[in-house]
């Protein structure tokens, strides 16, 4: 971690080893947001409609779905507000020691940390004040994925196919 205190680090200065361990990180979290997609687009849905009608209620393929309750939604904020962070943390480091000009990595942290903050506080706005804000549900959901995609690709860029970099591993 010492080494992501220079501001001239980058991933592709990074010993072989190094390199497979992030890559083994960024191929896990890849995992992760896969079956988050599959949640968000299968479980919840991917329409505003879908989306308030699971977190307020109603009738959905002729089933009755009940409301998100206080404690589901508490539940919920806790376990992203510590992993997601975490998650979030890690690959803004990443990220931020790549060669990507400077407007693309305070873009991507910035719209990551937006998507992130948004889809937390949504679900709290779309169970207990309007069914409308399931709108920006799809909005921060759209923030999280271009960031994410931004936060992983660019690292494994970074790493792997820079141009002029030494890829061989040790002896």
């Amino acid at each position: 971690m010492r080494s992501f205190a220079s501001g001239s680090y980058l991933l592709s200065d990074a010993r072989f080893e190094v390199r497979l361990v992030y890559t083994g990180f960024l191929a896990l979290v890849v995992i992760g947001f896969g079956t988050m997609a599959v949640f968000q687009l299968m479980h919840i849905g991917p329409t505003p409609a879908r989306i308030a009608v699971y977190y307020r209620g109603g009738e959905r393929e002729m089933a009755m779905v009940f409301p998100k309750t206080f404690r589901e939604l508490v539940e919920v904020t806790h376990f992203h507000a510590f992993i997601i962070g975490v998650v979030y943390l890690v690959l803004a480091h990443l990220f931020l020691a790549t060669g990507a000009p400077e407007w693309m990595k305070r873009a991507g942290v910035g719209v990551t940390f937006a998507g992130l903050a948004g889809d937390m506080l949504g679900i709290w706005l779309i169970r207990y004040v309007s069914a409308a804000f399931a709108y920006t549900q799809v909005l921060f959901w759209g923030f999280e994925w271009a960031g994410f995609a931004a936060l992983v690709f660019y690292p494994l860029r970074e790493m792997w196919f820079r141009q002029g970099r030494n890829d061989l591993p040790p002896e």
